[in-house]
């Protein structure tokens, strides 16, 4: 019988960074989102399901006016696109550190990605709740997801870079 993991969202983050001016780097955050997991045990080796979504309309990058503007179609256009997905296909273990790869999609494009997982452990709470952390690290080319907007500054810096980075901490509750 398989066990379910759901997301404990008051102890995970789901973040990205992108370079801006190509001299600093900007952080934005999804306020809204879930993730599922199946396992035949608790080893996530065995994960059957890995299914991630996140709310586009939760987006935050702390300025209200660049969060309009990722929402917009010259980005993640989210009116049409309100989510975003990835849907694990294979979990591969090696002590602590793993890969998982899988499927994003990103407005109605969706391309294979692998992430680095780092295993947390798994503990019980004080209040008897199973959880597994992980914490994971990758990166992507928006514009392989139709993130094309880009502008040039009148010194010919780019504003905004291709390479989006991800790191996400996840702590996961086993269901009972």
């Amino acid at each position: 019988m398989a066990i379910k993991w759901k997301i404990d969202p008051a102890h995970s983050e789901i973040q990205f960074r992108i370079r801006h001016l190509m001299i600093t780097n900007v952080t934005g955050y999804f306020k809204t989102f879930d993730l599922e997991v199946e396992t035949e045990t608790d080893d996530f080796n065995t994960a059957s399901k890995i299914v991630f979504t996140a709310d586009i309309n939760s987006i935050n990058t702390d300025n209200e006016q660049r969060d309009t503007h990722l929402k917009s179609d010259d980005f993640f256009n989210a009116e049409k696109h309100p989510q975003l997905s990835f849907i694990g296909k294979k979990y591969e273990a090696n002590g602590d550190e793993a890969s998982l790869h899988g499927d994003l999609t990103i407005r109605d494009v969706t391309k294979p990605i692998t992430v680095k997982v780092e295993f947390g452990g798994i503990v019980v709470d004080p209040y008897g709740q199973t959880k597994a952390g992980f914490t994971v690290e990758g990166k992507i080319n928006r514009k392989d997801f139709k993130l094309t907007w880009d502008a040039v500054t009148e010194a010919g810096q780019v504003v905004v870079s291709n390479e989006i980075k991800i790191h996400c901490e996840i702590q996961l509750v086993k269901q009972s």
